[in-house]
């Protein structure tokens, strides 16, 4: 539906401010901070000094300083990891999430809006309210960053209407972008196998960053042999860490097992074909290629 708002209760909004705030979050996040403006904001991550997978985010200017949307689950670990980083920078940390929501709403719609422009990640103000064409993929739409206070004025001045938060969860798992549940990845992938990449997470370009080393490796030396795929459950259900075989050949593991699930596989061992459908001990299930994943 062109006029459907998904209200993303379960996202959390920090703002780290200060006058050495581009600098600070410059040194930890794996995309170039200086792409945040007031037109532009990113997709980020905050990765393990061995560059596996911690949190990941979107990072939007605000006045001095930068909101940084993740997921509520997630948000206290952020804001202590951020905390543990700050030592002598001159940056003020606070967590928004009962002042601030994010809402989401169709690429349709977002074109429809006087201001809007069809680029990722562009940025503009409706009603002093930052709206950002998402951007990982435009197909999931645009966001508005908003006060609590102000939110349901400005849904009604757009003409949108509430509807159930399951249905973006569905678009996203559809799409190949874990929707929820980030928290059942953390350290058990690279950043880079979680198609940071394609999702315009990583900038191979900028200077260093926590994890930086490890992930430009994989990059440079063709290494990277696993991908973070979406499951479609035929029937039965999923554990959590299960193995998934093929001809007798590991080619994966169940990461997320619920009910938008995903797996690290071995997308480019022999054994791994996307036609196949794969047996687990509850369940049958298979493993879907995103179009917007070249593999």
């Amino acid at each position: 539906m062109k006029n459907s708002v998904y209200i993303l209760k379960d996202r959390a909004i920090l703002y780290v401010s200060g006058e050495d705030s581009q600098n600070f979050l410059q040194n930890l996040i794996s995309n170039d901070i200086n792409k945040v403006t007031d037109n532009s904001s990113c997709f980020a991550s905050l990765l393990t000094p061995q560059g596996k997978f911690l949190y990941e985010f979107i990072v939007v200017k605000h006045k001095s300083g930068f909101f940084i949307d993740c997921e509520k689950s997630q948000s206290e670990e952020i804001f202590k990891q951020l905390h543990l980083y700050k030592i002598r920078s001159k940056v003020e940390i606070l967590n928004l999430s009962n002042e601030f929501v994010v809402a989401s709403f169709g690429y349709e719609k977002y074109l429809s809006i006087n201001g809007s422009k069809d680029i990722l990640g562009f940025t503009f103000k409706f009603r002093e309210d930052p709206i950002i064409l998402d951007p990982r993929n435009k197909d999931l739409g645009a966001r508005l960053i908003i006060n609590l206070e102000k939110l349901y004025l400005s849904l009604k001045k757009l003409e949108l209407k509430d509807d159930k938060i399951e249905n973006y969860y569905m678009q996203s798992h559809k799409l190949g972008i874990v929707p929820k549940n980030l928290d059942k990845l953390k350290n058990k992938l690279f950043g880079i196998e979680c198609n940071f990449e394609e999702l315009n997470g990583i900038d191979f370009k900028k200077g260093c960053y926590v994890g930086q080393e490890n992930t430009a490796r994989i990059k440079l030396k063709n290494k990277l042999s696993k991908r973070l795929l979406p499951i479609e459950i035929i029937e039965g259900k999923l554990l959590e860490d299960e193995i998934i075989y093929n001809n007798d050949v590991e080619i994966g593991k169940v990461l997320i097992n619920e009910e938008y699930p995903f797996a690290l596989i071995k997308y480019l061992n022999e054994n791994f074909d996307k036609n196949c459908t794969f047996k687990s001990e509850n369940g049958s299930f298979k493993i879907l290629v995103p179009e917007w994943l070249k593999v």
